[in-house]
């Protein structure tokens, strides 16, 4: 049981893979500092709570040989249910853990989304921006080009024929 466990990658080296955690100034990097930190101090909790409950069940089968006196027979049966308590508790332990690393990640989740919301109006802006730009013009030269037809239409011989 003590091989998974010994295995897991404790975000030590490369970033454990963490977008940002690179050499990145700014709130990515700190963003990624803190995930790294909280991702070891969620594994340190898993190794404990999972040390927990395997040293209380072996504790409760070495207590449960058969002993001749009837005393020592209730101690192990107070260790017994005390030792079965503790598992109990590092297995809730494990399962607020479990709810925990669901929450941070429907959260991350919605950090990364925040980003790209962000980043698309940022976007959507400057496109904004460059249309504005378009149409000033657009209506710039179609003013002009009213203009020139105006002073055309006024100084052309049609107009001046329609008037007599």
């Amino acid at each position: 049981l003590q091989g998974p466990l010994i295995t897991m990658n404790k975000g030590g080296g490369s970033g454990g893979g963490i977008p940002g955690s690179g050499g990145e100034k700014g709130p990515t990097a700190a963003a990624a500092a803190a995930s790294l930190q909280k991702q070891k101090s969620l594994l340190q909790r898993v190794e404990a709570d999972i040390t927990s409950v395997v040293d209380n069940f072996t504790q409760i089968v070495n207590v449960a040989r058969v002993s001749d006196p009837p005393v020592k027979n209730s101690q192990e049966a107070y260790m017994m249910e005390m030792r079965a308590s503790r598992m109990v508790q590092a297995a809730d332990s494990l399962l607020k853990l479990v709810s925990e690393l669901k929450q941070t990640a429907i959260f991350s989740g919605f950090a990364s989304l925040n980003d790209h919301v962000e980043q698309r109006i940022a976007e959507f802006d400057q496109e904004a921006e460059k249309t504005n730009r378009l149409l000033a013009r657009i209506g710039d030269d179609a003013s002009s080009s009213l203009k020139e037809l105006e002073s055309h239409y006024y100084s052309s011989a049609q107009r001046l024929t329609l008037d007599i």
